[in-house]
């Protein structure tokens, strides 16, 4: 099997023999193949240990990453769009300007990564750790950037759903994401109003507003 670039499908990257594609990686890994720029497009890496993986610019659209180990993994400016993410271990992984549209991040462990300038609209970040992540001037959308040292706050599990709720500090001020919800603060609380008026989910989200207003400056 063979892993070949992004940028000249003739190049081989790195070649071995394997069982699978997550094999395949994994061997590349180890002997230390420059994996710069390799095109590994859906690619099964199904609990892969990618630890400290040179995977700059790497085409990894669509790939199943669930699980992987991806610990001090260098993806600057790598394409992840639509990728599954979901309880990979990221941390202190270089995630800078990569692209992250899409991608399922759900229980992913993201602590102290740096993630400046990355793409993240529409990205799952449910359950995932943040702690100490840089996601300084990070797209939420294709107009909105993140902003602040800390641009993310998380309370999990609130609501009637027990979910994830998100408030991120942006460019255009506080949006808040929580289940299919995405928008303004004003926007959460006419429909928390709408939905769940008179209710203790109605005090929970009002206590979670109100703390979100001491770090973040909510108009």
């Amino acid at each position: 099997m063979e892993i070949r670039s992004r940028f000249d499908s003739d190049k081989i990257l790195f070649t071995a023999e394997a069982d699978s594609m997550k094999d395949l990686v994994e061997k590349a890994i180890k002997s230390r193949a420059n994996l710069y720029g390799a095109n590994l497009y859906g690619a099964n890496l199904y609990g892969a240990n990618l630890y400290g993986a040179n995977l700059t610019g790497a085409n990894l659209y669509g790939a199943n990453l669930t699980g992987a180990n991806l610990y001090e993994a260098n993806l600057y400016e790598a394409n992840l769009y639509g990728a599954n993410l979901a309880g990979a271990d990221l941390t202190r992984a270089n995630l800078t300007g990569a692209d992250l549209t899409g991608v399922n991040l759900y229980g992913a462990d993201l602590t102290g990564a740096n993630l400046t300038g990355a793409d993240l609209y529409g990205a799952n970040l449910a359950g995932a750790n943040l702690a100490g992540a840089n996601l300084a001037g990070a797209d939420l959308d294709e107009n909105t950037k993140l902003i602040g040292d800390y641009p993310v706050f998380q309370i999990t599990p609130i609501g009637s759903r027990m979910s994830t709720l998100v408030a991120f500090n942006t460019d255009k001020g506080v949006v808040i994401k929580t289940g299919c919800f995405f928008g303004t603060v004003k926007e959460f609380m006419t429909a928390v109003e709408k939905q769940h008026s008179g209710t203790k989910f109605e005090t929970e989200y009002r206590a979670a507003i109100e703390l979100i207003k001491l770090c973040f400056v909510v108009v």
